[in-house]
């Protein structure tokens, strides 16, 4: 059995994901990592030089890979949920747990940097991740436990996570 962390960028995926995974006893993988690991490029290359849809076919080819794994915690882009092939590869040996955060805490939390492909060029960066939000939030609530990591530190988040799998998952 895997724990997925599902939600849009800068909710804290990565970051709870390798506290989450060294508190269970778990490995991690962050699928965008595995991604720019096998493609030799970053994200933000392949968006620019190949546009949003190569990069979602590769993160589908990567899910079905990680899908096979057991005993990980596993990091998923904000977008992988949007693909319904993904949620199921990941349903097959895996729980979703949906991070969330206020826009206003995302936009902080991003900064003005511009290294979010699907942000780099929006004049109105919290405007476009309010629209994203919407579109997602049924997606991502189609999880099987959530938290708002908003006003949470890195290691809050992942007792939650804890204290349900303990509770939840680990007792059935």
């Amino acid at each position: 059995m895997n724990i997925v962390l599902i939600g849009f960028m800068a909710c804290g995926k990565t970051v709870v994901g390798k506290v989450l995974a060294a508190k269970l006893g778990l490995k991690y993988i962050d699928v965008d990592e595995t991604i720019e690991k096998n493609s030799k490029h970053t994200i933000a290359e392949i968006f620019k030089q190949h546009g949003e849809t190569v990069f979602r076919d590769m993160e589908t080819k990567a899910i079905k890979c990680v899908a096979l794994l057991d005993h990980y915690v596993i990091a998923v882009g904000g977008g992988a949920v949007l693909r319904p092939e993904n949620v199921h590869e990941l349903r097959s040996n895996s729980k979703l747990v949906y991070l969330s955060a206020s826009p206003e805490a995302i936009l902080e939390r991003i900064g003005t940097a511009g290294t979010r492909p699907l942000l780099a060029k929006e004049p109105d960066k919290l405007k476009k991740i309010k629209e994203m939000l919407a579109h997602r939030e049924p997606f991502y609530k189609e999880s099987d436990f959530h938290v708002d990591t908003t006003s949470l530190k890195i290691d809050q988040v992942a007792d939650k996570i804890i204290e349900w799998y303990n509770h939840r998952i680990k007792k059935a």
